[in-house]
This record gives C-alpha cells, sequence and structure tokens, in this order.
C-alpha cells in the first residue's frame, strides 16, 4: 500500500486527503478489498485532525470508492466500483454538463449518434438472439399507444441494446452511458413534434440489419434517424408563423 503522504495545503485539507487516496486506489497503489489505515494513523500520517480525515472518508464513500465495516475487523475498505454504479455518475455528469455549458443541441445530436455509430459494426459481429428479442419488444411496445414519457424510456431501452450487444463491456459502458444521458434531453425536447410510428419504422429497419448483421444497412438507418433527430431540431427553432397573417 502507497498514500502519498506529502505535505498539504490548509485550504480544503479533506479534499487534498480525499484526492490523494483516490489517487492512490486508481493507480492501484490500494487495491479492492484492501483495509485502509485508521482515522487515527491517518490523521498522523497527513498532520491533520481527525475530523478532517473523516470528512475525507465521506468524500470517497459518496463516490462509492471506499465503504466501512464496524466490528473488530471492520474499518475502511476500497470498494469494487461497478459498472452499474459508474454509469449513473457518468450519466448525471454528462447531463450537467450539457445543462451548465450551454451545449448547442446539434453538437449533442452529433456527439450520441457518432458514440452509437461506432458500436455498430461490433454489435452486428456479435449480437445474440436475445439482444433481437429485447429490440423486437421495444419496437412492439412503440408502435403502441405509449405517452411520450414511456415512448422515451423505450427509445433509450433499444438503443441501450445496441451497446449491450456489442459484448464489450468498456464499449458498453460509454456509449450505453451517452444515450442514457442525451437521448432523454433530445426526446423532451422534440418530443410534440416527432412521428412516433415513423421512429418504429426506423428501429425496426435498424433490428433486421443487425439481425443480417449487415453493419453498412445498420450504419444508413442510424444515420436516417440522426437525419430525422436534426430535422424534428430545425422545426422547433422555426418561427411561428402569426395566426393573425
Amino acid at each position: 500500500m502507497a498514500i502519498e503522504y506529502q505535505a498539504i495545503r490548509k485550504e480544503g485539507l479533506s479534499t487534498q486527503i480525499a484526492n490523494a487516496i483516490r489517487k492512490a486506489i486508481l493507480d492501484g497503489a490500494l487495491s479492492v478489498e484492501e483495509r485502509l489505515p485508521s482515522e487515527t494513523e491517518l490523521a498522523d500520517r497527513f498532520g491533520v485532525s481527525r475530523a478532517t480525515v473523516r470528512e475525507a472518508m465521506k468524500r470517497l464513500a459518496a463516490q462509492n470508492l471506499i465503504r466501512s465495516e464496524r466490528g473488530a475487523s471492520g474499518g475502511a475498505f476500497v470498494n469494487r466500483l461497478t459498472f452499474d454504479e459508474a454509469r449513473g455518475d457518468l450519466v448525471g455528469t454528462t447531463r450537467l454538463l450539457i445543462g451548465m455549458n450551454n451545449i448547442p443541441f446539434e453538437d449533442a445530436i452529433e456527439a450520441r449518434y457518432l458514440l452509437e455509430s461506432s458500436c455498430l459494426a461490433l454489435a452486428c459481429e456479435n449480437r445474440s438472439d436475445d439482444d433481437l428479442t429485447a429490440m423486437a419488444r421495444e419496437i412492439n411496445l412503440q408502435s403502441g399507444d405509449l405517452s411520450d414519457e414511456d415512448f422515451c424510456d423505450s427509445d433509450v431501452r433499444f438503443h441501450s441494446v445496441i451497446a449491450k450487444a456489442t459484448g464489450n463491456p468498456l464499449l458498453m459502458f460509454q456509449v450505453s452511458g451517452a444515450i442514457e444521458a442525451m437521448q432523454p434531453l433530445m426526446n423532451m425536447l422534440v418530443y410534440r413534434l416527432r412521428d412516433k410510428k415513423h421512429i418504429a419504422g426506423l428501429h425496426d429497419r435498424l433490428r433486421d440489419a443487425l439481425g443480417n448483421r449487415d453493419s453498412v444497412a445498420a450504419q444508413t438507418v442510424l444515420e436516417e434517424i440522426a437525419a430525422y433527430t436534426r430535422q424534428l431540431a430545425e422545426l422547433r427553432r422555426a418561427p411561428k408563423e402569426d395566426p393573425a397573417n
């Protein structure tokens, strides 16, 4: 185990201590399930109070990097971060970045579909019958009388299946996280303008392309979906006609 116990500045002590331990975890100096030194020992090594160390540990626990266990053999232990936990953080951070930095809608559309496009070939190669069944289930729902909210949820699930179909956990993490973060925002902005049956039809063609393991056809359909989203965005921005004219 190796944590950098270098002299730290007086301001933001708990943040600096949390960052030092976080770095040790990310660098592999602290292993999964390894027990951290006690609060007293950490306070001595960092030259701070136990209260400051305790605050740092709370920060790490909030990031799911450590957990606390009670008892004689208890203490603070390095957590194994799951993909589901990390994806939740990715989705939340992406939405905050878009919302707080005035990211143009066109940029979000471009990023979202380029990311999904990057996994189409692998999804076509590795997709399973279960993946196709899951896609068909969402298409069937979308062809019915879904509320706008339920349609948005189904839309996200449909495209997330494509990321899952790659069989690559890191690619699935990145792409499905981007879809979960950005697709609801797009749907929220254009849901009044879209033709649900048209989208369901595009999804059906995309599923057929994956079923035939035809990445070229899949890419063509995805580009049509992206173009349709841009078209809706243009309609949303278009000035409304004055009914008096």
